[in-house]
């Protein structure tokens, strides 16, 4: 389960663990700072849950006005999906509307390899560069491959677990 920490900005008021977005309501509307005055203004922080939900939060800049999104979305979505945003949020910088948008229509390629040498070597496999004989695949340079790779694709960690990258 994920549970997230609804912080005030006003420093007089005290903040509340929740881990649904009725939690989250309900305290919301309860919470008064010393004064009795509503409190509307909160941080939402990621406090415990997956790895993989926490670089889902950080690319979506979780805050109040997306956290039921959110919420719903870290049940929803498969992990391939949340990388797929953390990825395309957090390394390229695109902008993702998660009411309305398809995260499959993002631009982004995504290979489950550990380097760009990983990634020359499945394109070369893949047959990306044609046919080569087999008598002269000793002598293919993947290093070099690597290098002219990374001018597109780059690296990243998300959750523990690398993954070389290109956005469209």
């Amino acid at each position: 389960m994920t549970q997230l920490y609804a912080q005030p900005y006003d420093i007089s008021a005290t903040g509340f663990y929740f881990e649904t977005y009725e939690q989250y309501a309900d305290k919301a509307a309860k919470a008064k700072n010393e004064s009795g005055q509503m409190v509307e203004e909160f941080e939402i922080q990621f406090i415990d849950g997956e790895d993989l939900d926490s670089e889902f939060a950080k690319a979506l800049d979780l805050n109040q006005v997306n956290v039921k999104r959110f919420l719903e979305l870290v049940n929803e979505w498969e992990d391939h999906e949340k990388i797929r945003f953390a990825i395309a949020a957090g390394e390229c910088g695109y902008s993702f509307d998660l009411e309305h948008d398809d995260i499959d229509l993002l631009d982004v390629d995504i290979y489950g390899v550990e380097t760009l040498r990983e990634l020359a070597e499945q394109f070369v496999e893949d047959g990306l560069f044609g046919d080569i004989p087999e008598r002269l695949q000793f002598y293919i340079n993947y290093d070099a491959i690597a290098r002219d790779l990374a001018v597109e694709y780059s690296e990243t960690t998300i959750a523990g677990e690398r993954f070389v990258y290109r956005c469209g």
